[in-house]
């Protein structure tokens, strides 16, 4: 249901279902170039125990938490826009 009690379009699911492919994937995305720039070394070279331990943590660290913050920030940004600009109003025409 949408906020002015009518039942959503198939646009509107669509755009919707679009949306949180592009927020899941972008930030899958975003959170693997962290983590292969942060543990990367780790992985790829032969470093010390304890240096390699926390490269690797600090970058599944960093990886997890800017996944959810991209996330919600690419589906917060698609709920606001998708607001009009004046209740009761959807055409900027009328």
């Amino acid at each position: 249901m949408t906020g002015h009690g009518g039942r959503r379009s198939q646009a509107e699911r669509d755009a919707v279902t679009v949306e949180i492919g592009y927020a899941l994937c972008s930030a899958a995305f975003a959170a693997a170039v962290v983590l292969g720039a942060v543990a990367g070394p780790a992985l790829l070279f032969e470093l010390p125990g304890t240096f390699e331990m926390v490269l690797l943590r600090t970058g599944m660290t960093l990886a997890t938490v800017l996944f959810a913050v991209r996330t919600v920030a690419v589906l917060v940004r698609f709920r606001q826009a998708a607001q009009p600009s004046q209740p009761g109003r959807t055409n900027p025409d009328s």
